[in-house]
């Protein structure tokens, strides 16, 4: 498939998978894209299948997770730093 095939396939896993509209998925896969996570995609035409796409809207979602998770985290360090005496 083509790497903009791949990059679509990727989008549609997103809103399939985790229920996510298309603007959202669109912007975690552009956001991936801007940090270069598909630069061996582009480069390997065998990275771009439908199975690897999976592997990979996965990741970037599991990602994303993680760094909301994160985000919390330290928003609450934050606040609980805020009332200590």
């Amino acid at each position: 498939m083509t790497y903009e095939d791949f990059l679509d396939e990727v989008t549609t896993l997103l809103t399939e998978m985790y229920d996510l509209d298309d603007e959202a998925a669109i912007k975690l896969v552009v956001d991936a894209q801007a940090a270069d996570y598909f630069v061996a995609h582009d480069d390997q035409e065998e990275l771009r299948t439908v199975a690897q796409a999976k592997l990979d809207a996965v990741a970037l979602y599991e990602s994303k997770q993680n760094r909301n998770q994160t985000q919390r985290k330290q928003q609450q360090r934050q606040v609980q730093k805020k009332k200590a005496p």
